[in-house]
């Protein structure tokens, strides 16, 4: 069993039927993009504003998912610039039933804070 970072998750889902591949496993699409939304959370949180997606890479699936078992997305800043944003992402499994938490996905995601005209805004100090 592998524990899950002492924080609060950002994003908490349930693995449904519509989120499966072919093959009876949870949809990498569909883990990256609550991935997508929990990163998004933190950057328009920690921007205090309007934060929109300019990148994402660096993923990996060290475990998958089935129909039932519970996604959470946990999300750290690991770099800020003046207007940009990268935050590390992980989604955890865990099962339906227990306990038994693992890691199944990692990803980083590039954030800009921008302002109504969706032009690069300053993030300013908190």
């Amino acid at each position: 069993m592998s524990i899950p970072p002492e924080s609060h998750p950002l994003i908490r889902a349930t693995v449904m039927p519509t989120d499966l591949n072919p093959y009876g496993g949870a949809f990498g699409g569909w883990i990256m993009s609550q991935m997508a939304l929990g990163a998004a959370s933190l950057a328009s949180r920690h921007s205090k504003g309007k934060a929109i997606l300019k990148a994402a890479s660096d993923f990996e699936f060290p475990a998958g998912l089935v129909a039932g078992e519970e996604l959470s997305v946990f999300a750290e800043m690991e770099k800020q610039g003046r207007t940009s944003m990268t935050i590390a992402a992980q989604a955890w499994r865990r099962e339906r039933d227990g306990d038994d938490s693992e890691l199944a996905a990692t990803g980083r995601f590039i954030f800009v804070a921008v302002d109504a005209d969706n032009k690069p805004r300053e993030i300013l100090p908190a």
